[in-house]
């Protein structure tokens, strides 16, 4: 089953409650590294998406 594409939102959100458990000192070692790692990700399809649409405005900017 393919996982649910997040919105640009969902992921900054989750990006931020990431950060909120590292800052707090709430993530333990063992989970320290699939966070790290899922954020990563979050942040590459973050950028993925800002990118899509700054060609897309400059599409419609250059008609």
């Amino acid at each position: 089953m393919a996982k649910k594409q997040l919105t640009y939102g969902e992921a900054t959100a989750q990006i931020e409650k990431i950060l909120a458990r590292l800052r707090s000192e709430e993530m333990d070692v063992d989970t320290l590294a699939a966070e790290v790692k899922r954020a990563t990700e979050l942040i590459a399809s973050c950028k993925e998406r800002l990118r899509k649409a700054e060609e897309e405005v400059n599409k419609i900017l250059e008609a």
